[in-house]
């Protein structure tokens, strides 16, 4: 009997994988351990393993296609095995509740009034119907269709910051398509087909929702109209699973709307004179990062020229760009255009408008959700510690004469952490509703600021890490994380985290715990303050420390014994080395 064969759930917090490639075809031969396709999850490309013997009958999805976990990819059978009907089966989703109706219909007509017939008739009729409707034949057309990836655990939607192929491009398999902003960073959407780009969904700066269509790729001249009315009616081609009719909505209204009106860059039409490039539909190319700094600096991205593929402008470009004489032209003109201003002019400095609004980033939009929730809904109760730094500052001095990387206070923080973690496994912990998780490694997210939001990137298994390893790792962040280009990997999976505004002057504060995290530690500032030290008052350097604990997991004397165990590391550095 065929087995059906369905995308497993490959970690905790996988939703659906992206099939990155297929190792068999329909028709192979397969044994038990055979790998059958590479699935992309949220945190890692893994193999996805036969563990039946027989005959590769079915496959679904497509190399490149999103799969939801517990969606149908293939069916493994006896060769020549009729399969028909259970593709049928699984497709119609409700037709084995239909078939028992019609049992359900001859008790009736056996218990029942004759009269209620017509009450049992309509519905039943309104419900055979619907899967009656022709489906659209999409078998023959050759091309499929993009819809936006899950490019990190938490991520509903993204920003489509640029387009970097337009419609009617040729498109090779790893050629990146565009540049979408998620809740953590810009990233690259590759392409995983070779073909035409026959449909674009989506206008740059708009907002895509996980799973919308935003663009069909394949033979030039195929009817990808037929793939987006298949999609819409929901009688989607094998390779499309179960998405939402709001998705797919969403992706063909702005399509729609972006044959009717192509947007234009402002000053598009100098660019054709000037050094700036730009694509054919007048569009100047330019990296996200690169716009950014250029907006910030106040230049004209038609006045600059790029270096990068096919003319595209990258950051190299804006900081290598003298503006030019055209900018004062620029600024006379607009005061020429509106004299009324001038007397708002005479004070300087005064702002011309009474306001700016901006639109909220994805990064924000996440940040602002999910500190509500963990704030509204974990109890937090918060433990605040003074500690003795006499002895780390003197110790720091000493490690930093041998180390290979300069070794910082927050380094040392994050292993007297991980070293007092290991003492007190309950603080290592996660709430999970009718569960909680006793995490065996010591992950330790350090929260480093951006200028979207907040980051928290992930040193894994700090208590197994010297402090110049930690160092060297804690600064890569931080590098990577102000140029955008920190990747998912980095960011999941922490079990504890530390936030430090110490170098900002911050002398004490606290922090919302970052879920699942149980706890959070506010880290402030290093000051001098008199102390009492063998009945003499003396001057001592003190740094504060906050817990906030979630009281769901961590109760207060846990957290205290914690917080105890961290500040005698602290105070007794060469104990975080043994």
């Amino acid at each position: 009997m065929a087995e059906v064969i369905r995308m497993p759930k490959m970690s905790d917090t996988m939703t659906e994988g992206v099939i990155a490639s297929w190792l068999k075809k329909e028709g192979d031969k397969v044994s038990s351990g055979d790998i059958l396709a590479e699935v992309e999850t949220d945190k890692a490309t893994m193999e996805l393993e036969s563990y039946e013997d027989g005959t590769l009958l079915y496959i679904g999805p497509k190399k490149g296609d999103s799969v939801p976990v517990d969606a149908v990819i293939a069916i493994l059978g006896k060769e020549g095995e009729d399969i028909k009907g259970l593709l049928e089966e699984l497709k119609g989703g409700g037709q084995p509740a239909a078939k028992a109706e019609p049992a359900a219909k001859a008790e009736t007509k056996e218990d029942k009034p004759q009269e209620e017939k017509p009450v049992e008739t309509k519905p039943a009729a309104a419900r055979e119907e619907a899967p009656a409707k022709p489906a659209v034949d999409v078998s023959n057309i050759k091309a499929n269709i993009i819809r936006m990836p899950k490019m990190s655990d938490t991520m509903t939607e993204g920003v489509l910051v640029s387009w970097l192929k337009k419609q009617g491009d040729k498109v090779k398999s790893g050629d990146i398509l565009a540049e979408v902003e998620t809740d953590k960073a810009t990233m690259e959407l590759e392409s995983y087909e070779d073909g035409t780009l026959l449909y674009l969904g989506v206008k740059e700066g708009e907002s895509v929702a996980v799973d919308a269509i935003i663009a069909i790729i394949g033979e030039e001249g195929a009817n990808y109209k037929a793939l987006l009315d298949a999609a819409s009616s929901n009688n989607q081609p094998r390779e499309e699973n179960a998405q939402t009719d709001e998705a797919i909505e969403a992706g063909v209204e702005a399509v729609t709307s972006q044959e009717v009106e192509e947007e234009k860059v402002p000053g598009a039409e100098a660019a054709a004179n000037g050094a700036a490039a730009t694509s054919e539909d007048g569009r100047i190319k330019a990296s996200p990062l690169a716009k950014k700094v250029a907006q910030d600096k106040g230049y004209n991205l038609s006045q600059i020229k790029g270096s990068g593929e096919g003319g595209r402008i990258v950051l190299r470009d804006i900081e290598n760009f003298t503006p030019s004489t055209a900018a004062p032209q620029q600024q006379a003109a607009t005061k020429t255009a509106a004299p009324q201003a001038a007397p708002a002019a005479a004070i300087p400095g005064l702002p011309s408008e009474a306001y700016e609004e901006v639109n909220v980033s994805q990064m924000r939009k996440v940040i602002a959700r999910r500190l509500s929730e963990s704030l509204f809904t974990a109890p937090h109760f918060y433990l605040t510690m003074e500690i003795d730094m006499d002895r780390a500052m003197e110790a720091r001095v000493s490690m930093n004469e041998v180390s290979p990387v300069k070794v910082s206070f927050n380094d040392l923080v994050i292993k007297a952490a991980a070293a007092a973690l290991r003492q007190h496994p309950a603080v290592n912990t996660s709430w999970l509703g009718d569960k909680i998780r006793y995490n065996k490694n010591i992950n330790i997210g350090v929260a480093v600021a951006v200028e979207e939001g907040l980051l928290v990137p992930v040193v894994r298994n700090a208590d197994f890490k010297s402090l110049s390893a930690i160092s060297a790792e804690v600064k890569d962040f931080g590098a990577r994380a102000k140029s955008k280009k920190l990747q998912p990997s980095d960011w999941e999976g922490s079990t504890f985290t530390i936030s430090n505004l110490g170098m900002f002057g911050i002398e004490e504060f606290t922090a919302i715990i970052n879920p699942p995290d149980a706890c959070i530690m506010a880290v402030g500032g290093i000051k001098q303050t008199p102390v009492v030290k063998n009945g003499e008052i003396r001057i001592g350097n003190v740094m504060k420390v906050t817990l906030s604990c979630d009281h769901r997991v961590v109760d207060g004397a846990v957290g205290s014994a914690f917080l105890q165990t961290f500040k005698n590391l602290l105070e007794n550095p060469v104990r975080i080395l043994v």
